[in-house]
């Protein structure tokens, strides 16, 4: 995982196992070919587009054992079900998948509005605290009982700016 990232996981605790045990709870199998995209995904310091994905698997396996296209929206869907993967929307058309907050940890993302990419950032502990203070009050004003919050911040990237 991405050293930015705060773990929520017990420090123990390893990502495959937490999304096996996911996999398990919905009757479902983590296949070779989940695991690797879980891999890939652990691995990334922000979310990743199908194309990234794709290469990656091109890069680190024999072509015989890369990832498909078809193979890889399928897999994908079914990791966003078991709760293991979550997409990220971005300010282009591709989508972007990182693992789910749950597992990944807390954070933010900084979205470029010229080329769509996406990185992740992790706000200092007593200013999300007080975030998430202020967050539950403008909530409950309007008779909501705040959950949890996603926040984006929208600008261009050092390539675009």
């Amino acid at each position: 995982m991405s050293k930015a990232h705060k773990h929520v996981l017990a420090k123990n605790t390893d990502v495959h196992v937490e999304v096996a045990r996911r996999f398990a709870q919905h009757g479902q199998r983590y296949s070779s070919k989940r695991r690797a995209i879980v891999s890939m995904l652990e691995t990334s310091d922000r979310p990743l587009t199908i194309s990234e994905i794709l290469q990656l698997s091109k890069k680190f396996n024999d072509a015989n054992n890369a990832i498909v296209q078809s193979s890889l929206y399928r897999n994908l869907v079914v990791l966003e079900e078991v709760g293991a993967v979550q997409k990220v929307v971005s300010t282009d058309d591709n989508g972007r998948y990182e693992l789910n907050e749950e597992i990944l940890g807390h954070h933010h993302h900084l979205l470029c509005s010229e080329c769509g990419d996406v990185r992740d950032v992790v706000i200092p502990e007593h200013l999300e605290k007080k975030l998430d203070n202020e967050l539950g009050r403008i909530a409950k004003r309007s008779g909501f009982k705040l959950g949890q919050h996603r926040l984006d911040l929208i600008g261009r990237c050092q390539k675009c700016a």
